[in-house]
């Protein structure tokens, strides 16, 4: 992959949790809508409830997806939080993958 954004939360920023929640929404929203999108997103610890449909943000998802933007979820962290059953979108990896991804792409952002 060429570029790779990484959300490791379902929230942007610090302080105000609500408000990082509206703030990743809307960002996945525009990115959405955005003429640049990146390859792949990578969903690692509070990331991966951004998969669910308690995230919050599922139509941005699945039209990224359908855009064709792998998204690529850390597999031991949605056994963490106990919500394999509830992810609707993208798909379950390792470390060995995500790892991967991040050493071979041209650009990583963190979010």
């Amino acid at each position: 992959m060429k570029n790779v954004i990484i959300l490791r939360d379902d929230a942007m920023g610090g302080g105000s949790q609500e408000l990082g929640r509206k703030l990743m929404g809307t960002f996945l929203l525009k990115l959405w809508g955005s003429s640049k999108k990146p390859e792949g997103i990578i969903f690692y610890n509070g990331g991966v409830k951004l998969l669910t449909a308690a995230g919050g943000s599922l139509e941005a998802l699945e039209a990224l997806e359908k855009q064709g933007v792998d998204l690529v979820a850390c597999g031991t962290c949605i056994d963490f939080f106990g919500i394999g059953d509830q992810i609707e979108v993208g798909r379950v990896s390792g470390m060995e993958e995500i790892l991967d991804i991040i050493q071979t792409a041209e650009k990583v952002v963190t979010i």
